[in-house]
C-alpha cells in the first residue's frame, strides 16, 4: 500500500512536472515524429525545430520522438506557435504531443541565423512576432510582405473594427468586444488569419527554394485567465476558440507550402525560470528602466571562442618571432658583403 502511494505521489508530481506540451499540428510525410510520451527539454525545442528542418546543431539531441528523414528533401518551411497560459489545448484533429520538460524562454534566431548566411541571395521569409509584447522581427522578403501587418495596440483595435476582420466570423460566446482583455486574445487571431491571407496572396514565397521561418508567440488567453480566472466560461470559451484558429492556421499554412511546411504548437502555462528578459505590453500603462546588466556580468561565449582564441594567439606569437628574427638579422648584417646595394655601388665606383 505505502509503495502503490509512493508510486501515485511520483506520478502526480511528474505530471505537474510534464504538464507543458509540444505538439506537431501538420508535418509532412518525409518528416517522421514518433509515437511516445518522451519529455522534450524545453531548452532543446530551437534545436529540435532545426533539425527537422535538416540544419546541423552545435550539441546533439538524443531525443527517440524525431526519427532521421531524407536528407535530400527537407521542409521549406516550419511555424512554431507558442501559447502562453494553458498546459494544453482541446485539438480535435489527432496530432503527436509530447510533454515539455523545463519549460524556458526560447527563440529561433539561430535558426534564422543559418538561413540568412545559407540563403542570403534567395532572400528567405523569417518572421518572429509576439503581438502582445509588440516585438516583431522580420528578414528578407517578410519585410516588404508584413510590413502592413498590424503590431501596435492601436492597429490591432482598427484592423478588428474594419470590415473584413475575424469579428464577423467568430463566435463570441461569453467573450466581449469592448473589453480591452478580449481585444488582446481577438487581436493575436486577427495576425494569425492576415499572415495566412497575405500568403495566399503571395503564394511566390512559398515556391522558393530557400526554406521560411515564422515564430509567433501568442499571451491572449493568458490574458484572459489572469482577468477572469481559468475556472471561467471566458477561458473555456477562449481555449476552444484559439484551438480551432490553431488548426485552421494550420491547415492554411500547410497548403499553402504544398504540403512541405511543418507546424508545430508549444503550450506552457509558465515559463520555470527568473532570468526572463522583460517587454513592455500593450496592456501596460508605462513601464520602468532597469538595467540590463544588474550585477555587471560577463556575457557567455560562444563555441567558436576557443578557435579564434588560438587562431589569434598563435598568428599574434609567429609574428612576434618573425619580427625579432628579422631585426636579429638586419642588426647583424654586413653591408659591404650581404647588402647587394653596397655591392652595385662599389662595382660602379671602381669602373669610374
Amino acid at each position: 500500500m505505502a509503495r502503490l502511494l509512493l508510486l501515485t505521489v511520483s506520478l502526480a508530481c511528474l505530471t505537474g512536472v510534464l504538464a507543458d506540451e509540444f505538439s506537431v499540428l501538420r508535418s509532412p510525410s518525409y518528416v517522421t515524429f514518433r509515437e511516445g510520451s518522451w519529455p522534450l527539454p524545453g531548452e532543446r525545442i530551437p534545436d529540435l525545430t532545426a533539425l527537422s528542418m535538416g540544419f546541423s546543431v552545435e550539441e546533439d539531441l538524443s531525443w527517440p520522438g524525431l526519427a532521421v528523414g531524407n536528407l535530400f528533401h527537407r521542409p521549406t518551411a516550419t511555424v512554431l506557435l507558442t501559447v502562453r497560459g494553458v498546459d494544453t489545448l482541446p485539438l480535435s484533429k489527432a496530432g503527436v504531443s509530447y510533454p515539455i520538460e523545463n519549460a524556458v524562454p526560447f527563440n529561433l534566431d539561430s535558426i534564422a541565423d543559418a538561413i540568412r548566411s545559407l540563403f542570403s541571395e534567395d532572400t528567405p521569409v523569417v518572421l518572429q512576432l509576439a503581438p502582445s509584447d509588440e516585438r516583431v522581427y522580420m528578414v528578407g522578403k517578410a519585410n516588404t510582405v508584413f510590413e502592413d501587418l498590424p503590431i501596435t495596440l492601436r492597429q490591432l483595435r482598427s484592423r478588428l473594427f474594419q470590415e473584413n476582420s475575424i469579428l464577423k466570423s467568430l463566435p463570441f460566446n461569453s467573450l466581449s468586444k469592448t473589453n480591452e482583455v478580449d481585444l488582446l486574445f481577438f487581436s493575436e487571431l486577427q495576425v494569425l488569419h492576415d499572415i495566412s491571407a497575405l500568403l495566399s496572396r503571395h503564394k511566390h514565397l512559398a515556391r522558393d527554394h530557400s526554406p521560411d521561418v515564422y515564430s509567433l508567440e501568442l499571451a491572449g488567453l493568458e490574458e484572459i485567465g489572469k482577468h477572469y480566472g481559468e475556472d471561467s466560461q471566458q477561458f473555456r470559451d477562449a481555449s476552444r476558440i484559439l484551438a480551432e484558429s490553431l488548426e485552421k492556421f494550420a491547415d492554411e499554412m500547410f497548403h499553402v507550402y504544398g504540403g512541405n511546411a511543418v507546424v508545430e504548437a508549444v503550450t506552457v502555462r509558465s515559463f520555470e525560470t527568473p532570468l526572463v528578459r522583460k517587454t513592455r505590453s500593450i496592456l501596460e500603462a508605462k513601464q520602468t528602466n532597469a538595467p540590463e546588466n544588474l550585477y555587471n556580468l560577463a556575457y557567455q561565449y560562444n563555441f567558436n571562442y576557443a578557435v579564434v582564441f588560438n587562431i589569434i594567439l598563435w598568428l599574434m606569437i609567429g609574428l612576434a618571432i618573425a619580427v625579432i628574427v628579422i631585426s636579429y638579422n638586419l642588426w647583424n648584417m654586413d653591408p659591404g658583403y650581404d647588402s647587394i646595394i653596397y655591392r652595385m655601388t662599389n662595382q660602379k665606383i671602381r669602373m669610374d
